[in-house]
């Protein structure tokens, strides 16, 4: 998929220049009406794949969201997401 693509680069070409601090729009929410719920899904999926491939490597990875709206369907796409493999325990 071409939208998880672009978050698992970006987060290659990041560990590749050391940084450990990254963040992100809602890519493709915008103008080109990509459903928020689904890239929510996939953004979360992505980059926690890239966590798991990398471990260490990144301090902080944040989703810069435009409303109130957006951040909730973060949240529940978030809420969603088994997190147990990442720190052994479940986050919230």
């Amino acid at each position: 998929m071409v939208l998880a693509s672009a978050y698992r680069s970006a987060l290659a070409v990041a560990a590749e220049r050391g940084w450990r601090t990254v963040a992100f729009p809602s890519i493709s929410t915008g103008v080109y009406g990509y459903p928020t719920d689904a890239a929510a899904r996939v953004a979360l999926g992505a980059v926690r794949a890239e966590l798991e491939a990398r471990p260490g490597r990144f301090a902080e990875v944040r989703m810069v969201l435009f409303s109130d709206a957006d951040l909730g369907t973060y949240r529940t796409a978030l809420a969603g997401l088994d997190l147990t493999p990442l720190g052994g325990t479940t986050r919230s």
